[in-house]
């Protein structure tokens, strides 16, 4: 199994009445240092949802990732995300100073938001005919392209609110869209990332109680 893009697994297991935070289980405990030996079916590890998912194998989606490197090795929490939208075929269309873009390629490590309900299958075999027609109107020339007025979040908020129209519902504004659908997931992910690089650098990480499986709350021992 590849790791580069996705990332190495998490996991959670216990041990010294700890929650223990790993790549692996290890032979020996990180605490005590004892055999772990097997294990009982209520202490068995178990995995920690990823919230990054292979843009390209997602259908009919909106996509968000950094404009530069990958959110486990790069993103610092302040650079700049960029954003798409899927077809059926996992080809990502998005704006930029070059005009619309059609990736087959680099969004294997993203945030996917679906923008379809299932059973929508009128609407998806006419999604990618929808995608292409609004991509090629005049409003997403290379030369409208403007960095804070005219950009990526502007053409997929764009054809989205085109889709909602299309379905008989109210548009969204930008900030309502981010709120509802951007936030809590890349609130999500920024616990993840946290959590991913303290194991890469020291190994594990431990906590008495977490609150959830990636957000191991303030006070708990990070080894």
């Amino acid at each position: 199994m590849q790791y580069t893009q996705a990332g190495k697994p998490l996991i959670k297991f216990s041990h010294c009445k700890k929650y223990i935070y790993s790549f692996s289980v290890p032979q020996s405990c990180p605490l005590c240092q004892q055999v772990m030996g097997s294990r009982k079916l209520e202490e068995a590890p178990v995995s920690i949802s990823n919230p990054f998912t292979n843009g390209h194998q997602e259908k009919c989606s909106f996509l968000l990732r950094p404009t530069q490197g990958t959110f486990l090795r790069e993103y610092d929490g302040r650079s700049d995300l960029h954003v798409g939208i899927t077809n059926t075929n996992g080809v990502v269309y998005n704006y930029t100073t070059h005009g619309v873009q059609r990736d087959e390629a680099g969004w294997e490590q993203s945030v996917s938001i679906p923008l379809l309900q299932p059973g929508m299958f009128g609407l998806m075999d006419q999604w990618d005919k929808y995608l292409d027609d609004f991509s090629t109107t005049g409003a997403w020339l290379p030369q409208r392209y403007e960095e804070d007025r005219h950009n990526c979040y502007t053409y997929t908020l764009t054809f989205i609110n085109c889709i909602l129209t299309t379905e008989g519902k109210e548009p969204l504004g930008k900030d309502e869209f981010i709120e509802k659908y951007v936030v809590p997931r890349t609130r999500k992910a920024s616990k993840y990332i946290t959590l991913y690089r303290v194991i890469e650098e020291r190994g594990f990480y431990v906590t008495d109680h977490p609150d959830d499986e990636t957000n191991p709350p303030e006070g708990s021992a990070a080894c």
